[in-house]
């Protein structure tokens, strides 16, 4: 478990093939922190590290990884979001991020304006049941909030510290992105779904107009 508050960058310093996945050793500080079977969120992908040394540590994404996320566009020399895992001595400044990526999106425009970048992004349209307009959404394992939604993208404004401490700062029109919606919403959907709120509940009044 994650907050999507990004600590560390990184870079990728090598990939390799791995009986179908990749073996990615990414240079960062973080590494002195970590240690094997440690998790770590990498671009918001839960991985688990099996090697590390001074100032580096190695992953494996297996194929469902890079199915399902941009792990598999990455490059030597990309910089990536780094996050260790939650522990109760950590404050909950984000939100709850689980690392479990539930698809990408792909970056429309990215505009400066004033102090701030706004940024655009297409995302696959049965995934607009999962967002809200100032709701919480992890993009690159980074806790943001959608400042504008329609049903096909949504807007982020990124503030100077966030831009300039994470990958955003690299980020280009047509790159794909990790997304993970907020699983406290998730959740409360499928109750709604499948009938697991009773007519004497508090939602239970909502409940046809979210599911018909």
């Amino acid at each position: 478990m994650f907050t999507g508050i990004i600590e560390y960058t990184g870079r990728v310093s090598s990939l390799e093939n791995y009986k179908g996945g990749l073996e990615i050793n990414i240079q960062s500080d973080l590494a002195n922190s970590l240690e094997i079977d440690d998790s770590v969120s990498i671009n918001g992908a839960c991985h688990t590290v099996v090697y590390k040394k001074e100032n580096s540590f190695t992953v494996q994404s297996v194929e469902e990884t890079l199915r399902k996320t941009s792990i598999g566009d990455l490059k030597k020399g990309d910089l990536v979001n780094l996050e260790d895992s939650l522990t109760l001595q950590k404050k909950l400044d984000g939100h709850i991020v689980q690392g479990h990526v539930d698809t990408t999106g792909k970056i429309q425009s990215i505009v400066e304006e004033g102090a701030n970048w706004l940024i655009q992004i297409s995302y696959p349209a049965e995934f607009a049941r999962y967002m809200v307009p100032r709701g919480s959404i992890s993009v690159d394992g980074i806790s943001l909030t959608i400042a504008r939604l329609t049903d096909k993208d949504f807007t982020l404004a990124i503030i100077p510290y966030t831009w300039t401490n994470t990958n955003l700062q690299q980020r280009k029109a047509g790159d794909r992105i990790n997304l993970e919606f907020d699983v406290l919403g998730k959740y409360v959907l499928r109750a709604l779904e499948t009938g697991s709120l009773n007519n004497d509940h508090p939602y239970a009044a909502i409940k046809k107009e979210v599911v018909k």
